[in-house]
């Protein structure tokens, strides 16, 4: 599917997570779909021999790479953007386990608005994107194809956020080039780079919205490296109240609201049993 976006997932050292990553990769993502496993040298033994069982089966279009030597987080990441040039891509968690549907909602969310660089998808531990409580880590739905129906049945409207989140995030390409990439030299972690790349993206003029009818889970959230909320704090002296009024305020609450009643209108419509679609035909 080469109109979507390219995948790029960076592995960790969490071989289970990984296993299951994959697992929903392949089932919730259209085949023939891009995807760059880049190990920065963290994956053990078992994860390599996940990652090459997976290979051998997989419908995705996947390559995998591995550095002789680890480096930051955010370093091995911006070393993978940079090598996808301009081309749109989404960062996915190790750790996530995207629903069906998922990649092609993205990349429909910034074919909407050419001023949208980044587009991130509820995620049940998803921060400021976080369904079905704001700031709250819950369980990964039950129901995935269920949620997964419930979110292509939102409204596009894509509201602002503060941030890209971490789960994971589509980034356009061109905008992605004209702010100058990842941080690495101040920010070790994917978590702070991505929020100053957004912030960044921001006083450009561009958008980080929410992709409301998309859904990626996760095991936990994200967090920071040693010196980064420092490093974030110095450089955006803002943010910190910015991310807490977002909270206090929350103005995301009538979304999270309209996708919970459309669980609620599906589970008891008598086609419920259709959500089940074949992996990668949910969503438009």
């Amino acid at each position: 599917m080469s109109d979507l976006p390219i995948v790029l997932l960076p592995l960790g050292a969490d071989e289970d997570a990984l296993d299951a990553c994959l697992a929903a990769l392949e089932s919730a993502t259209p085949a023939g779909t891009r995807v760059w496993l880049g190990d920065g040298a963290q994956a053990g033994p078992r994860g390599i021999t996940i990652v090459e069982r997976w290979l051998q089966r997989t419908r995705l279009q996947a390559e995998y790479t591995r550095r002789g030597q680890p480096v930051a987080e955010s370093a091995h990441l911006q070393e993978m953007l940079h090598a996808c040039g301009d081309a749109d891509v989404v960062v996915l968690s190790p750790d996530a386990q995207p629903l069906p549907g998922w990649l092609p909602q993205l990349a429909a969310c910034l074919a909407r608005d050419a001023a949208i660089a980044t587009a991130t998808p509820w995620c049940n531990a998803g921060e400021t994107a976080a369904w079905p409580r704001l700031g709250e880590i819950s369980p990964a739905p039950p129901e995935p194809a269920l949620t997964a129906q419930a979110c292509a049945a939102m409204p596009p409207r894509h509201p602002e956020l503060p941030a890209a989140v971490g789960h994971a995030v589509a980034l356009r390409g061109s905008a992605r080039l004209r702010a100058g990439g990842l941080d690495t030299a101040s920010f070790g972690s994917w978590y702070a780079a991505l929020t100053d790349l957004s912030l960044r993206l921001s006083g450009l003029g561009w958008r980080n919205a929410l992709c409301e009818t998309a859904f990626v889970a996760r095991l936990g959230e994200g967090g920071p490296a040693d010196g980064d909320l420092d490093a974030l704090a110095a450089r955006w002296p803002a943010w910190h109240s910015r991310l807490a009024a977002f909270l206090m305020h929350d103005p995301l609450a009538e979304a999270r609201a309209k996708l919970l009643a459309l669980h609620g209108q599906l589970r008891d419509s008598p086609q419920h049993d259709l959500f089940g679609a074949p992996a990668g035909e949910s969503g438009p």
